[in-house]
């Protein structure tokens, strides 16, 4: 019953937080969250749940904004740490997470809402034996924008997919389609790299909304050499620049088009 599951420490409508040198251990659900958040730094904090804990988010930040997390070790059963709608000016830096799921954007416009993310920056990094490494999820028929996002410096140890856009985000067995879409631009990926356990790069746009400024440089990421099983990388409808030469070679972007006018966040 996730929905009567509270989290463990969360902080609501505050400014001027700061959280630091805590550990909080096996949660019901959420570890820490911030709703309705301004000027916060997180700091100095353990973060320990078992991989298969459901819905067990590291840190989560819904409406938050000026916010840093650093110097932490986050291992949970769902993301690591959680980015919403309405967060912006995010900074993570020096966070080690694993297991988890990463350090995910999203997901955002479930049941045709809109969402608004922009300016987040995660780099000095390390993940290992996640799902997926830097991850941005968008469910259909949204609408909005992400948009500002660098990753940068992220080391990845046995990640099953490191580098992950799904514009197609469904956490059941099917989903209905729709046209509409939360806008993706402007993200940046440099210097990621590691071993991988299934995919290095999966990159699902939409089909009606693109994404749009997607550049890489210094992306070194092989194979894990105790897996068998390995895909390449997968691009659709994404556009932007490879600025080095990558590893694997990531050929299936695009160059970049003209970005069209979206609904404005």
């Amino acid at each position: 019953m996730p929905r009567t599951r509270p989290a463990a420490l969360r902080f609501y409508g505050c400014s001027n937080v700061v959280v630091t040198g805590i550990i909080i251990q096996n949660s019901p659900k959420a570890h820490l969250k911030f709703d309705n958040c301004a000027a916060v730094q997180v700091s100095g904090i353990t973060v320990s749940s078992p991989g298969d804990s459901p819905n067990t988010d590291g840190i989560h930040l819904q409406n938050s904004q000026n916010v840093v997390i650093n110097s932490s070790d986050i291992a949970c059963g769902d993301d690591c740490i959680s980015i919403q709608t309405g967060s912006s000016a995010v900074f993570i830096h020096h966070v080690n997470c694993g297991p988890g799921h990463g350090f995910s954007i999203g997901g955002l416009g479930k049941d045709k809402t809109k969402a608004c993310v922009s300016n987040i920056t995660v780099q000095d990094s390390t993940l290992q034996n996640t799902t997926t490494g830097v991850r941005i999820k968008t469910w259909q028929g949204g609408s909005g924008s992400v948009q500002g996002i660098m990753f940068s410096n992220i080391q990845v140890s046995d990640v099953k997919t490191p580098i992950m856009i799904d514009q197609f985000y469904c956490d059941k067995r099917k989903c209905r389609n729709h046209t509409a879409a939360v806008a993706i631009s402007g993200v940046s990926y440099q210097s990621i790299k590691g071993t991988y356990s299934y995919k290095p790069v999966h990159f699902a746009c939409s089909d009606s909304v693109p994404c749009t400024g997607v550049s890489l440089s210094a992306i070194e990421l092989n194979p894990s050499p105790e897996k068998k099983h390995f895909y390449g990388p997968y691009c659709w409808e994404t556009y932007g620049e490879l600025r080095t030469n990558t590893t694997p070679p990531i050929d299936c972007i695009q160059p970049d088009k003209r970005i069209p006018s979206y609904d404005s966040c």
